[in-house]
């Protein structure tokens, strides 16, 4: 390669050979683009939702779905989940978001591995549902311990004050697996090819099975959602925003929290009540609370979401 001292170049050339470093320094530091780069490129932003869900995995979710709908530019999300679920409440709040920002734009949930239980609840307002061949969806129910009876609080100013009632317990569970069965026959009712009673035996499914069930929509990954939801934003050209989790790495699905004397569980960062009823896989509440006896199989109760009236708990009158 011959190099000429600049000087020597004519002022055509000067202008040229600055024009061809311009795009080359460019090259080196633009942002992702998918398709031709036009002035009018969108953003479609790629949302995480992931780990066991609560309070704070909700506020993230809840904060990257609003900023993408108020940014004029981000035009379609993808939501990346890899969650086996958590609390019910931080769920729930997750599932309004995506369900508002899908009035606004195209969205799409993309799982890799499992979206189950509280992550299944959250993604449902989706447009569609993508899942690997060997990823899970699914588990429609709500699992916690066996209610155990206390008697009344002599500390307390009433007898029965701070005292929990198994009643009490049951009640809260039925209501818990009611609405995240609504939600379910709700958004997912016309794709469904199971029954009412079958969807509330709080099976997972892999991907091939769940999109024959209606679980899901495609066999896909997040990269085929990205292509496809800028497709319905009808984006020719478009950039692709990663709004990574800014949670503390974790194990797959969460599984490195333990319990012990029944208090809340400390999952690098997230704390989850095992007292409570959880949206969590079985083998997620296993892995959390099963460690060093904290609760074990005979402590614990598993429910799906059953809507057939029970003469167990009301003497024998149907609810």
């Amino acid at each position: 390669m011959v190099f000429w001292p600049l000087e020597r170049l004519s002022r055509r050339q000067q202008i040229a050979l600055a024009a061809v470093f311009a795009v080359a320094a460019g090259a080196l530091v633009a942002p992702q683009v998918y398709g031709e780069t036009t002035d009018d490129d969108g953003i479609v932003a790629v949302i995480e939702v992931s780990g066991t869900i609560d309070a704070n995995t909700a506020q993230e979710v809840e904060t990257e779905l609003r900023n993408a709908r108020h940014n004029e530019s981000v035009e379609a999300v993808v939501l990346d989940v890899n969650s086996g679920g958590g609390a019910p409440g931080s769920s729930e709040r997750m599932y309004m978001a995506v369900e508002r920002t899908a009035e606004e734009m195209p969205v799409i949930a993309a799982v890799d591995t499992v979206g189950a239980s509280g992550a299944y609840y959250t993604m449902l307002p989706a447009d569609e549902i993508y899942v690997t061949p060997t990823g899970e969806v699914g588990s429609v129910g709500v699992i916690g311990p066996a209610p155990q009876p206390t008697g009344p609080n002599e500390g307390a100013s009433a007898p029965d004050k701070g005292t929990f009632h198994p009643d009490d317990h049951r009640a809260q569970t039925e209501t818990i697996k009611r609405a995240f069965l609504e939600s379910v026959m709700e958004q997912r009712g016309d794709e469904l090819e199971l029954s009412r009673e079958e969807v509330a035996h709080a099976q997972t499914y892999p991907g091939v099975e769940a999109v024959e069930n209606g679980y899901a929509d495609e066999i896909g990954t997040v990269d085929d959602a990205i292509g496809d939801v800028a497709d319905e934003a009808g984006m020719g050209s478009y950039e692709v925003d990663i709004r990574e989790s800014e949670q503390p790495q974790r194990l797959p699905l969460g599984l490195e929290g333990t319990a012990r004397d029944g208090d809340a569980v400390e999952t690098a960062g997230t704390t989850l009540n095992p007292n409570r009823p959880l949206l969590v896989t079985t083998e997620l509440w296993n892995a959390l609370f099963d460690r060093d006896g904290a609760v074990t199989a005979d402590d614990r109760t598993a429910t799906n979401a059953d809507p057939t009236p029970s003469t167990a708990d009301n003497g024998g009158e149907q609810t």
